[in-house]
């Protein structure tokens, strides 16, 4: 059986842990949407590894590792990456690692766009990662974007980027900022084409064909459901969709190739950037939080913002995602504190509601209804069954499953690959 392992909240919610554990079972691991904008830390051993581009299978040994047509892919990130990687031991090659023919490329004018947009729009911004995601997206929308097949053709290449300069240095005039020549563009492009075409392949018919021979697929989501361009928290989102029914369109399968849906959160609540976050705390509670999770970002070193479990938000998360399970995440940063408290539901002036409404204005209205529950002095960082658990922490467990009406099959225990509480034994067989 295949699974899709899916962040549901708002992202760093240690799903590359997840899928590092998880890849001795698989075969094949899949990144199907965003880009270089989710930063997936694996800890293996006493070495620490950065991902922002490859699948977190890429450790593995005998695994394939798939980006798919879905993202949009920063070639000049890539090779720096898998460089950084090579130099650590780790192969990377178009043996382990194969690359959408279709997907469309980053490029720099798209970083461009994404600052000057940023910083025209001032204390209104959205507090992006400014690698050009969103624009990158729109040129695909737009039907003007080059895709990684295009640099095939090379004689092509210029008016291809004519097309597209053509709709950003508007832009660029209407910003103020100076236009961009098409022969910079062109080489940029040009200087990377012989290094990535060899990854290159029809990514659909590979899934396929690594099916029918009964091989295992793991889909790997980036960043987390509530950054969903259509049931995230709008328009505070990425530009893709970051729910497991973007696997389809993401990776060219067949919806039903989704498999067992593991939603992955902490156990707490983060957010990097602008926008509504109901549970977020700016207490003594919220810098230890902060301080012992070590919140920064992977990707842009951003101090995060932490609250408290949002059990209302990851149910309502759940129930859009079809989550089967849940695997929860940085239980250890708890450990120690005397009360810990959990968000049921919200109230909206004098409405009380069960579930996050989309209006952004509504969204910075809520009032959370709070549930305290006893933390837990003994530690439970390293600790790998479920016997060596305290008494506090399986009662806030149970809890969080009793609200969210969801399981939680797995239980991490530190950032360590081998710390892991297997709370539905299941896990061992598959």
């Amino acid at each position: 059986m295949n699974i899709t392992v899916a962040g549901i909240q708002w992202g760093d919610e240690g799903k590359g842990k997840i899928v590092d554990w998880l890849c001795g079972r698989f075969d094949v691991v899949v990144r199907f949407q965003g880009g270089n904008n989710a930063g997936h830390t694996l800890v293996a051993g006493d070495e620490t590894y950065k991902l922002s581009n490859i699948p977190s299978g890429i450790l593995h040994r005998g695994k394939l590792n798939v980006i798919g047509g879905g993202t949009v892919l920063d070639p000049v990130s890539l090779r720096k990456e898998v460089r950084a990687l090579r130099d650590r031991g780790v192969a990377v090659s178009p043996e382990n690692l194969a690359i959408a023919d279709n997907v469309p490329l980053l490029l720099s004018v798209h970083r461009e766009l994404d600052r000057l947009r940023e910083t025209a729009a001032g204390k209104g911004k959205i507090g992006t990662t400014l690698r050009g995601i969103g624009p990158a997206y729109e040129d695909k929308i737009g039907r003007r974007a080059i895709r990684l097949c295009d640099l095939s053709d090379p004689e092509g290449i210029p008016v291809r980027v004519d097309t597209l300069l053509r709709h950003h240095n508007a832009l660029r005039r209407g910003m103020g900022a100076p236009l961009i020549g098409d022969a910079a563009i062109c080489d940029e492009i040009l200087q990377v084409a012989d290094w990535i075409l060899p990854f290159a392949q029809p990514v659909w018919k590979l899934l396929h064909n690594r099916q029918e021979k009964g091989e295992r697929i793991l889909f790997e989501g980036a960043q987390g459901a509530l950054l969903d361009i259509d049931h995230g928290t709008y328009p505070f989102v990425t530009s893709s969709s970051t729910l497991p029914g973007g696997i389809a369109t993401g990776a060219g399968v067949g919806p039903d190739r989704a498999g067992h849906v593991l939603g992955v959160c902490k156990a707490y609540t983060t957010r990097v950037g602008a926008g509504p976050f109901p549970t977020e705390l700016f207490d003594t509670a919220g810098q230890r939080i902060a301080s012992r999770g070590a919140e920064k970002g992977t990707v842009t070193g951003r101090n995060r913002r932490c609250g408290w479990f949002d059990a209302a938000l990851v149910r309502q998360i759940c129930t859009i995602s079809g989550v089967d399970s849940l695997a929860l995440t940085k239980i250890d940063v708890l450990d120690g504190m005397d009360e810990i408290k959990i968000c049921v539901g919200y109230r909206l002036g004098s409405r009380r509601l069960d579930h996050m409404p989309p209006s952004t204005t509504d969204q910075q209205r809520l009032e959370p209804i709070w549930e305290s529950v006893p933390g837990w002095q003994e530690a439970t960082e390293g600790v790998r069954e479920i016997g060596g658990l305290p008494a506090g922490a399986l009662n806030y467990i149970r809890r969080l499953q009793d609200i969210t009406g969801v399981p939680i099959d797995i239980l991490s225990t530190s950032a360590r690959r081998e710390d892991i509480v297997l709370i539905n034994q299941d896990w061992k067989l598959r």
